[in-house]
Protein backbone atom coordinates (compact mmCIF):
# COMPACT_ATOMS: atom_id res chain seq x y z
CA UNK A 1 0.00 0.00 0.00
CA UNK A 2 1.48 3.39 -0.84
CA UNK A 3 1.23 5.96 2.03
CA UNK A 4 0.02 9.75 1.18
CA UNK A 5 3.14 11.74 0.81
CA UNK A 6 3.62 15.87 0.89
CA UNK A 7 6.46 15.12 -1.63
CA UNK A 8 3.68 14.74 -4.28
CA UNK A 9 2.28 18.03 -3.78
CA UNK A 10 3.34 20.85 -6.51
CA UNK A 11 4.13 24.33 -4.85
CA UNK A 12 0.73 25.69 -6.65
CA UNK A 13 -1.25 23.28 -4.26
CA UNK A 14 0.28 25.30 -1.28
CA UNK A 15 -0.36 28.54 -3.27
CA UNK A 16 -3.94 28.04 -3.81
CA UNK A 17 -4.03 26.79 -0.02
CA UNK A 18 -2.85 29.75 1.59
CA UNK A 19 -4.95 31.80 -1.16
CA UNK A 20 -7.98 30.11 0.46
CA UNK A 21 -6.58 31.60 3.55
CA UNK A 22 -5.85 34.80 2.96
CA UNK A 23 -9.32 35.86 0.94
CA UNK A 24 -11.41 33.37 2.57
CA UNK A 25 -13.05 31.56 -0.51
CA UNK A 26 -12.37 29.17 -3.03
CA UNK A 27 -13.84 31.72 -5.44
CA UNK A 28 -11.83 35.16 -4.62
CA UNK A 29 -8.45 32.96 -3.82
CA UNK A 30 -9.48 31.73 -7.37
CA UNK A 31 -9.91 35.30 -8.32
CA UNK A 32 -6.91 36.41 -6.65
CA UNK A 33 -4.57 33.65 -8.44
CA UNK A 34 -6.49 33.56 -11.75
CA UNK A 35 -7.44 30.30 -12.31
CA UNK A 36 -11.25 28.94 -12.10
CA UNK A 37 -12.49 28.73 -8.86
CA UNK A 38 -13.00 24.58 -9.91
CA UNK A 39 -9.41 24.65 -10.54
CA UNK A 40 -8.66 25.89 -7.43
CA UNK A 41 -10.70 23.47 -5.70
CA UNK A 42 -8.95 20.55 -8.02
CA UNK A 43 -5.86 21.72 -6.41
CA UNK A 44 -6.56 21.73 -2.65
CA UNK A 45 -8.43 18.12 -3.25
CA UNK A 46 -4.77 16.72 -4.93
CA UNK A 47 -3.17 18.53 -1.96
CA UNK A 48 -5.44 16.81 0.42
CA UNK A 49 -4.70 13.09 -1.03
CA UNK A 50 -1.10 14.03 -0.43
CA UNK A 51 -1.44 14.70 2.93
CA UNK A 52 -4.17 12.05 3.35
CA UNK A 53 -6.35 13.93 5.80
CA UNK A 54 -8.91 16.63 4.95
CA UNK A 55 -7.78 20.31 5.45
CA UNK A 56 -11.41 22.31 5.96
CA UNK A 57 -14.69 21.45 6.97
CA UNK A 58 -17.21 21.48 4.13
CA UNK A 59 -20.29 22.32 5.33
CA UNK A 60 -23.49 22.49 3.45
CA UNK A 61 -24.81 25.53 3.13
CA UNK A 62 -23.90 28.88 2.12
CA UNK A 63 -21.30 28.81 4.73
CA UNK A 64 -17.53 28.83 3.11
CA UNK A 65 -15.19 26.06 3.90
CA UNK A 66 -13.54 26.00 7.52
CA UNK A 67 -9.46 24.97 8.34
CA UNK A 68 -9.47 21.58 10.29
CA UNK A 69 -6.92 21.82 13.13
CA UNK A 70 -4.59 19.70 10.57
CA UNK A 71 -5.45 22.65 7.87
CA UNK A 72 -3.69 25.25 10.03
CA UNK A 73 -0.82 23.29 10.51
CA UNK A 74 0.01 22.24 6.75
CA UNK A 75 -1.37 25.60 6.14
CA UNK A 76 1.75 27.18 8.24
CA UNK A 77 3.95 24.40 6.51
CA UNK A 78 2.68 25.81 3.29
CA UNK A 79 3.63 29.29 4.23
CA UNK A 80 6.93 28.23 4.86
CA UNK A 81 7.51 26.52 2.28
CA UNK A 82 6.56 29.24 -0.15
CA UNK A 83 8.62 31.75 1.69
CA UNK A 84 11.82 29.33 1.12
CA UNK A 85 10.89 29.08 -2.58
CA UNK A 86 11.06 33.02 -3.27
CA UNK A 87 14.09 33.40 -1.29
CA UNK A 88 15.35 30.44 -3.87
CA UNK A 89 13.75 33.12 -6.49
CA UNK A 90 15.49 36.16 -5.23
CA UNK A 91 18.90 34.30 -4.91
CA UNK A 92 18.77 32.58 -8.14
CA UNK A 93 17.73 35.89 -9.47
CA UNK A 94 21.09 37.45 -7.83
CA UNK A 95 23.12 34.47 -8.78
CA UNK A 96 21.60 34.48 -12.85
CA UNK A 97 22.38 38.26 -12.94
CA UNK A 98 25.87 37.85 -11.49
CA UNK A 99 25.22 39.74 -8.39
CA UNK A 100 26.17 36.80 -5.83
CA UNK A 101 27.66 33.83 -5.81
CA UNK A 102 31.13 32.53 -4.43
CA UNK A 103 33.78 32.32 -6.73
CA UNK A 104 37.60 30.34 -5.96
CA UNK A 105 40.31 31.87 -7.50
CA UNK A 106 44.04 30.74 -8.02
CA UNK A 107 46.98 32.52 -7.85
CA UNK A 108 50.14 32.65 -7.51
CA UNK A 109 52.68 35.25 -5.10
CA UNK A 110 52.93 38.27 -7.68
CA UNK A 111 49.79 38.32 -9.34
CA UNK A 112 48.40 38.57 -5.76
CA UNK A 113 50.85 41.67 -4.60
CA UNK A 114 50.06 43.74 -8.26
CA UNK A 115 47.16 42.31 -9.75
CA UNK A 116 44.32 41.36 -7.38
CA UNK A 117 44.09 44.55 -5.59
CA UNK A 118 42.51 46.51 -7.88
CA UNK A 119 40.54 43.68 -9.62
CA UNK A 120 38.74 42.64 -5.94
CA UNK A 121 38.77 46.17 -5.48
CA UNK A 122 36.62 46.62 -9.00
CA UNK A 123 34.83 43.10 -8.31
CA UNK A 124 33.40 44.67 -4.00
CA UNK A 125 32.48 48.09 -6.22
CA UNK A 126 30.34 46.20 -9.23
CA UNK A 127 29.44 43.24 -7.97
CA UNK A 128 29.99 43.58 -3.62
CA UNK A 129 28.11 40.59 -2.65
CA UNK A 130 30.04 38.32 -4.31
CA UNK A 131 32.41 36.37 -2.43
CA UNK A 132 35.94 35.23 -3.81
CA UNK A 133 37.98 33.23 -1.92
CA UNK A 134 41.43 32.79 -3.23
CA UNK A 135 43.82 29.85 -3.83
CA UNK A 136 47.15 31.07 -3.53
CA UNK A 137 50.89 28.78 -4.61
CA UNK A 138 53.57 29.56 -6.86
CA UNK A 139 53.45 25.83 -7.34
CA UNK A 140 51.82 26.36 -11.63
CA UNK A 141 51.22 22.82 -11.96
CA UNK A 142 49.24 22.54 -8.93
CA UNK A 143 46.83 25.48 -10.22
CA UNK A 144 46.14 23.61 -13.19
CA UNK A 145 45.41 20.48 -11.86
CA UNK A 146 42.81 22.23 -9.42
CA UNK A 147 41.16 23.95 -12.37
CA UNK A 148 41.07 20.70 -14.46
CA UNK A 149 39.67 18.99 -10.91
CA UNK A 150 36.92 21.56 -10.30
CA UNK A 151 38.31 22.66 -7.05
CA UNK A 152 38.72 26.38 -8.43
CA UNK A 153 37.19 28.39 -11.18
CA UNK A 154 39.36 30.36 -12.28
CA UNK A 155 43.67 30.80 -11.81
CA UNK A 156 46.51 33.18 -12.78
CA UNK A 157 49.21 31.78 -14.27
CA UNK A 158 51.96 31.75 -16.69
CA UNK A 159 52.87 30.49 -19.87
CA UNK A 160 50.50 28.11 -20.51
CA UNK A 161 50.81 26.24 -24.02
CA UNK A 162 47.12 25.53 -25.93
CA UNK A 163 44.95 22.87 -24.21
CA UNK A 164 41.79 21.45 -25.52
CA UNK A 165 40.63 20.96 -21.38
CA UNK A 166 41.34 24.99 -20.82
CA UNK A 167 40.19 28.45 -22.43
CA UNK A 168 42.77 31.35 -21.65
CA UNK A 169 42.34 34.50 -21.27
CA UNK A 170 45.82 36.58 -21.60
CA UNK A 171 46.12 39.06 -19.73
CA UNK A 172 49.52 40.49 -20.96
CA UNK A 173 53.00 40.24 -20.96
CA UNK A 174 55.34 40.60 -18.28
CA UNK A 175 58.91 41.91 -18.90
CA UNK A 176 62.00 40.10 -17.30
CA UNK A 177 64.19 42.89 -15.20
CA UNK A 178 67.73 42.38 -13.38
CA UNK A 179 67.90 43.78 -9.73
CA UNK A 180 70.93 45.57 -8.34
CA UNK A 181 71.71 47.49 -5.57
CA UNK A 182 71.02 51.53 -6.76
CA UNK A 183 73.97 53.47 -8.21
CA UNK A 184 75.12 56.79 -8.75
CA UNK A 185 74.97 57.63 -11.45
CA UNK A 186 72.44 55.02 -12.21
CA UNK A 187 72.82 52.66 -15.32
CA UNK A 188 69.80 52.00 -17.12
CA UNK A 189 71.01 48.43 -18.73
CA UNK A 190 72.97 45.26 -17.85
CA UNK A 191 74.41 42.67 -20.40
CA UNK A 192 74.70 38.69 -20.44
CA UNK A 193 78.93 39.21 -19.42
CA UNK A 194 77.40 41.44 -16.22
CA UNK A 195 75.20 38.43 -14.56
CA UNK A 196 77.88 36.06 -15.31
CA UNK A 197 80.03 37.77 -13.23
CA UNK A 198 77.66 38.19 -10.51
CA UNK A 199 76.36 36.21 -7.87
CA UNK A 200 72.15 36.12 -8.15
CA UNK A 201 69.83 36.19 -5.74
CA UNK A 202 66.34 33.70 -6.74
CA UNK A 203 64.05 31.38 -5.53
CA UNK A 204 64.22 27.92 -5.12
CA UNK A 205 64.94 25.86 -8.08
CA UNK A 206 61.58 23.58 -7.83
CA UNK A 207 60.14 27.07 -7.69
CA UNK A 208 57.87 26.80 -11.37
CA UNK A 209 58.73 30.43 -11.59
CA UNK A 210 62.18 29.92 -10.91
CA UNK A 211 62.39 27.28 -13.69
CA UNK A 212 60.80 29.31 -16.21
CA UNK A 213 63.46 32.02 -15.45
CA UNK A 214 66.59 29.55 -15.61
CA UNK A 215 65.33 28.34 -19.00
CA UNK A 216 65.57 31.50 -20.37
CA UNK A 217 68.61 32.32 -18.64
CA UNK A 218 70.26 29.43 -20.01
CA UNK A 219 69.06 30.26 -23.78
CA UNK A 220 70.20 33.64 -23.51
CA UNK A 221 73.87 32.16 -22.75
CA UNK A 222 73.45 32.76 -18.77
CA UNK A 223 74.91 30.21 -16.43
CA UNK A 224 73.24 31.80 -13.53
CA UNK A 225 75.52 31.01 -9.83
CA UNK A 226 72.80 31.58 -7.26
CA UNK A 227 74.23 32.64 -4.10
CA UNK A 228 70.98 32.61 -1.75
CA UNK A 229 67.28 31.12 -2.31
CA UNK A 230 64.17 32.56 -1.21
CA UNK A 231 60.50 31.44 -1.78
CA UNK A 232 59.20 35.13 -0.74
CA UNK A 233 59.83 38.52 -3.61
CA UNK A 234 60.20 40.60 -1.01
CA UNK A 235 63.27 38.52 0.50
CA UNK A 236 64.77 38.63 -2.86
CA UNK A 237 64.62 42.15 -3.27
CA UNK A 238 65.47 42.81 0.48
CA UNK A 239 69.12 40.61 0.08
CA UNK A 240 69.60 42.48 -3.40
CA UNK A 241 69.57 46.08 -1.87
CA UNK A 242 71.85 44.62 0.98
CA UNK A 243 74.62 44.18 -1.81
CA UNK A 244 74.21 40.68 -1.54
CA UNK A 245 73.95 40.15 -4.87
CA UNK A 246 71.57 40.84 -8.26
CA UNK A 247 68.17 39.09 -9.08
CA UNK A 248 66.30 38.59 -12.37
CA UNK A 249 62.69 38.78 -11.34
CA UNK A 250 59.63 39.74 -13.32
CA UNK A 251 58.66 43.18 -13.19
CA UNK A 252 55.52 42.31 -11.55
CA UNK A 253 57.20 40.51 -9.24
CA UNK A 254 59.20 44.50 -8.03
CA UNK A 255 58.55 46.83 -5.93
CA UNK A 256 59.54 49.48 -7.99
CA UNK A 257 59.18 52.08 -5.68
CA UNK A 258 62.28 50.86 -3.76
CA UNK A 259 65.05 54.04 -3.57
CA UNK A 260 67.41 51.48 -3.12
CA UNK A 261 67.13 49.20 -5.64
CA UNK A 262 67.96 50.04 -9.49
CA UNK A 263 65.66 47.95 -11.88
CA UNK A 264 67.70 47.66 -14.96
CA UNK A 265 67.43 46.28 -18.51
CA UNK A 266 68.93 43.09 -19.86
CA UNK A 267 70.45 43.50 -22.98
CA UNK A 268 69.14 41.76 -25.64
CA UNK A 269 66.25 41.02 -23.49
CA UNK A 270 65.21 37.97 -22.29
CA UNK A 271 61.49 36.98 -24.01
CA UNK A 272 58.87 37.94 -21.27
CA UNK A 273 56.36 35.65 -19.53
CA UNK A 274 52.74 35.74 -20.52
CA UNK A 275 49.75 36.43 -17.33
CA UNK A 276 46.76 34.23 -17.86
CA UNK A 277 43.93 33.65 -16.50
CA UNK A 278 42.19 29.96 -17.13
CA UNK A 279 38.95 28.20 -16.79
CA UNK A 280 38.37 24.60 -17.01
CA UNK A 281 36.63 24.16 -21.08
CA UNK A 282 33.61 23.45 -21.16
CA UNK A 283 32.08 24.12 -17.05
CA UNK A 284 29.56 26.28 -16.29
CA UNK A 285 30.16 28.92 -13.71
CA UNK A 286 28.40 31.45 -11.85
CA UNK A 287 27.60 34.37 -14.03
CA UNK A 288 30.15 37.08 -11.46
CA UNK A 289 32.99 34.60 -13.59
CA UNK A 290 32.33 36.78 -16.06
CA UNK A 291 32.66 39.90 -14.68
CA UNK A 292 36.17 38.36 -12.72
CA UNK A 293 36.98 37.84 -15.96
CA UNK A 294 36.09 40.99 -17.51
CA UNK A 295 38.07 43.49 -14.78
CA UNK A 296 40.86 41.05 -14.82
CA UNK A 297 41.36 41.66 -18.34
CA UNK A 298 41.61 45.41 -18.44
CA UNK A 299 43.49 45.63 -15.14
CA UNK A 300 46.29 43.60 -16.69
CA UNK A 301 46.57 45.55 -19.61
CA UNK A 302 46.40 48.50 -18.00
CA UNK A 303 48.93 47.95 -15.21
CA UNK A 304 51.59 44.81 -17.74
CA UNK A 305 51.64 47.97 -20.50
CA UNK A 306 52.86 50.38 -17.79
CA UNK A 307 55.19 47.99 -16.90
CA UNK A 308 56.59 46.98 -20.35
Amino acid sequence: MIMPSLRDTDPRHLAALVAVADHGTFARAAQALGFTQSAVSQQIAQLERAAGVALFDRPKGPRPAEFTSTGQIVLEWARRSLARVDQMDAQLDLLRRGRSGQLIVGTFQSASAELLPNILGAMRDHVPDVDVQLDETDDLDALMREVLQDEIDLAFTIDADDDPRIEIDLLGYDPFVVLAPAERPARQFVTVADLNTRPLIGQPGDETGQRLIDQRLTGAGISPDYAYRFRNNAAVQSMVRSGMGWAVMPSLAVDHDDPDIAVLRLDPPLHPRAIQLIRRSGRTLLPAAADFRSIAKKVGRGLLEARA
